[in-house]
């Protein structure tokens, strides 16, 4: 449905997008996901036609948009502070793209009523937006999109002024309607979680390039390079050498242990210099007790570690380890009714398995 063609943003001497090259599948719910200043609002703002590229071409259904203008394109844009009229009622501000479009009002009840209802708030429409609660406004923020059925919705960090917990309801709330809709949607945030729950596909941001794009879960248990598996999930990274391959694992010498390895990522040289990443939920963690451990059997890699300290997090409790190298770890483990959780100065084995550790370059 889009198609960027080596689009480039300059503002001055400061280069904000290098050569993007991306294509959009209609229907989709592509994710825009990266640190501030990583350009991602930029391209979104390219799309939307609030701002031109220095360079390049953007296509929307294959039509050139260079002399194309915003209300031109068929797309709506929901905004971080839902940019609702506070003078007009909650049927007035979803009507309003209607009456620009001179739709007959016997139509605007039906839709905006039909609207109402799909976005589970039927019975508000006489209020006005300061007698609403955030997560209500943004569901009429996106109700007003929705109401005079653009083929492409643009959300520019939708759920950034909300709380945790309307937030993660709010999730569930676009995805639906994504489902059920079946619009073509654009969204740009720096929440990891958010684009790993919301998205059909995800494209890392970095310095005005693109990082890594893929889905969800190749993002998280794939990535291709240190800022991907940092960025998105985090994890513990292990600086060593390649000492040896195969063609299932590779071994890596880091913090005075060989680590096995997948071989998925393996970077193209073979040798050298590289980073294995192993995610904290992939941690094991064992006491040892007259020197004697288990926690290894099956998993071949150990590693020895002293507890710095433990945070519980309800349904979670996270470990700083420091290894005998000196190299602090962080382990995670879902906290049970009887869970074994570490205290300060605890000496335990870590282990985990070589599908788990993945090397970068």
């Amino acid at each position: 449905m889009i198609e960027f063609i080596d689009v480039h943003k300059k503002y001055g001497d400061v280069q904000v997008l290098s050569k993007i090259n991306l294509k959009v599948r209609r229907g989709e719910f592509l994710t825009l996901l990266g640190p501030s200043g990583s350009g991602k609002t930029t391209l979104l703002n390219i799309i939307s036609g609030l701002v031109k590229p220095t360079g390049g071409k953007v296509l929307i259904d294959g039509k050139d948009t260079a002399n194309m203008r915003p209300g031109e394109r068929g797309l709506g844009m929901v905004f971080q502070n839902y940019a609702l009229m506070p003078h007009m009622t909650v049927f007035d501000n979803i009507a309003f793209p209607l009456r620009v479009r001179k739709v007959a009002e016997a139509e605007i009840r039906q839709r905006v009523s039909d609207v109402l209802k799909l976005v589970r708030l039927p019975d508000i429409g006489k209020r006005k937006p300061k007698e609403l609660s955030g997560g209500q406004q943004q569901r009429v923020s996106l109700a007003r999109c929705i109401v005079y059925s653009p083929s492409l919705i643009l959300m520019d960090e939708p759920m950034g002024a909300l709380d945790k917990k309307l937030r993660e309801q709010m999730q569930f709330e676009i995805k639906q309607l994504h489902a059920d809709l079946g619009i073509t949607m654009i969204n740009v945030t720096h929440d990891q979680e958010e684009a790993l729950t919301l998205s059909d596909r995800i494209v890392l941001m970095n310095q005005g390039c693109v990082e890594q794009e893929g889905d969800p879960k190749d993002l998280y248990f794939n990535p291709r390079t240190v800022f991907a598996g940092d960025f998105i999930g985090g994890g513990n990274f292990l600086e060593g050498t390649v000492t040896s391959t195969s063609a299932e694992s590779v071994e890596v010498e880091a913090c005075g242990n060989r680590i096995r390895c997948r071989r998925s990522n393996m970077p193209a040289a073979g040798t050298g210099k590289v980073t294995v990443l192993i995610r904290p939920e992939n941690l094991c963690l064992t006491e040892i007790v007259g020197g004697a451990t288990s926690a290894g059997e099956g998993l071949q890699n150990t590693l020895l570690a002293n507890v710095i300290d433990h945070l519980v997090l309800g349904g979670v409790v996270k470990h700083r380890l420091v290894l005998d190298s000196g190299k602090e770890l962080l382990a995670q483990q879902v906290n049970r009714l009887g869970s074994r959780i570490f205290n300060k100065g605890e000496r335990v084995e870590v282990s985990f398995s070589p599908d788990s550790a993945t090397v970068l370059s």
